[in-house]
């Protein structure tokens, strides 16, 4: 039996389905492409958790009773402590999301030439290195890349391979070393306490400095409490605390275990690092107060940290995303596992196995979602982190999911039900399916505005 939501809901938004030939028409006119898509004509989205989560009453009303300000708002001061509190830090720079913290990272770290590894880099991480002339390496452990195979930390760092890596580039071309927590390209899956020491001590003793890219920072922390040995007694927020402990600096999207809608930070321990940040920040985000945001937005911040390491959230939390998962897997459907902790990854490859990678099968599946039932996810495969060569050829990526991201404290589990029926249905006529053709995307992120037609 599942635990009820440590919650209740005090708020509703209604939702429209289009009918099939609707969707279809929809579908076909934007490039078979569910970024293009209004989001008034998805049913139920699970295209992304960032952003997408409800806020709690705290949250809403933090923000009303902090004064907006450009400078020195009380917001600030909020932020401020609960970075010391939740995550042992006392320097940061707020920024608007994400993808902002790693720009500025990486502009004053990376130049043409350096590698950044890391266990695996997601989109906007691998773009970020590379827009700065540098070249984003993952380094993760093989077990990620068997997606049938059950385990409990393969989101791990491989740490022979980091090594090697190391030895063979030498240090002074690798600027900073990144852990990414959980391990979203690899299907959610999280990193392992004794391997985030193991990456740090590394780094150390190579005079590199160690960023965790935190996105996910709490549901790590679940998986550590509740499958490392030596970590069951121990509260979430102490687990968190260790394991900042052992980086020398983080990114931060506050859009996925922040719980807001916007919002983002980077984390810096070293002074003279962090006044560099601040100045950039001041340059293409805002004034360091509130960070190219509404100012009351950091308060929100504040107290969605805070709301994230309660362990009765994230059991919650993870409870709906492994029942959407095994609900998958005893139909068959071939998925990611174990599920991690935001969303639950359909292999793309094993589902469609008559469509070659170059004929991007996710992306195939991801459209035919959505004509299916209105459902939008997302395809993390060929079209996102495939290459293509001098010629223009597609080269396949390693692993080929479409993600159906679950927003935090949004949907029901008779949603759930309904998307996993959906899913089932094109199981089952899955030898229907056919692949597509890119015909268009831009060098960097090019999955958000690619276009593509039927084959």
């Amino acid at each position: 039996m599942l635990e009820p939501e440590p919650f209740r809901i005090k708020m509703i938004e209604p939702l429209t389905r289009l009918s099939r030939e609707e969707r279809k028409k929809k579908i076909e006119s934007i490039g078979y492409n569910v970024f293009k898509l209004e989001a008034k004509d998805v049913f139920i989205d699970m295209l992304t958790d960032s952003g997408m989560s409800a806020m709690s009453d705290q949250q809403w009303g933090k923000m009303f009773t902090t004064e907006q300000a450009y400078a020195g708002g009380s917001s600030y001061r909020l932020l401020e402590k609960t970075i010391s509190d939740i995550f042992g830090f006392q320097r940061f720079v707020p920024v608007h999301q994400g993808r902002a913290s790693e720009n500025i990272l990486f502009s004053l770290t990376v130049k043409e030439g350096d590698y950044v590894p890391n266990n695996m880099h997601f989109d906007t991480t691998h773009a970020n290195v590379k827009h700065k002339g540098g070249t984003p390496v993952n380094l993760v452990v093989d077990e990620a890349y068997e997606p049938g195979k059950p385990g409990d930390f393969k989101g791990n760092m491989d740490i022979s391979k980091l090594k090697k890596f190391i030895e063979e580039k030498g240090k002074e071309n690798i600027p900073v070393i990144m852990l990414t927590i959980t391990n979203n390209t690899a299907g959610g899956q999280p990193v392992s306490m004794k391997n985030i020491k193991e990456v740090s001590e590394l780094a150390n003793e190579h005079d590199i400095p160690f960023f965790l890219d935190a996105c996910r920072f709490a549901e790590n922390a679940f998986f550590i409490k509740t499958k490392e040995k030596g970590y069951a007694d121990r509260s979430v927020r102490d687990i968190v605390k260790e394991m900042f402990s052992y980086a020398d600096g983080f990114t931060f999207s506050a859009k996925k275990d922040g719980l807001t809608n916007i919002g983002g930070l980077l984390g810096v321990k070293d002074e003279k690092l962090h006044k560099k940040c601040v100045e950039l920040g001041i340059i293409i985000e805002g004034f360091p107060t509130y960070g190219g945001m509404a100012c009351r937005e950091l308060a929100a911040i504040a107290q969605g940290v805070r709301e994230s390491t309660r362990f009765e959230y994230l059991k919650y939390r993870h409870q709906q995303v492994k029942y959407l998962g095994d609900l998958l897997h005893k139909a068959g459907v071939p998925i990611a596992r174990p599920v991690g902790g935001h969303a639950v990854f359909i292999d793309g490859k094993e589902f469609l196995p008559h469509i070659p990678q170059v004929q991007f099968p996710a992306q195939s599946l991801t459209a035919e979602l959505y004509i299916e039932g209105g459902v939008r996810g997302v395809e993390l495969g060929t079209s996102a982190f495939g290459e293509t060569d001098e010629e223009g050829n597609v080269l396949p990526a390693l692993l080929e999911f479409m993600r159906l991201a679950i927003p935090r404290r949004v949907y029901t589990l008779n949603q759930l039900n309904f998307v996993a029926e959906c899913v089932t249905s094109l199981h089952e006529k899955r030898d229907d399916i056919m692949g597509l053709e890119r015909i268009y995307a831009p060098k960097l992120l090019g999955h958000f505005m690619a276009e593509f037609r039927p084959l």
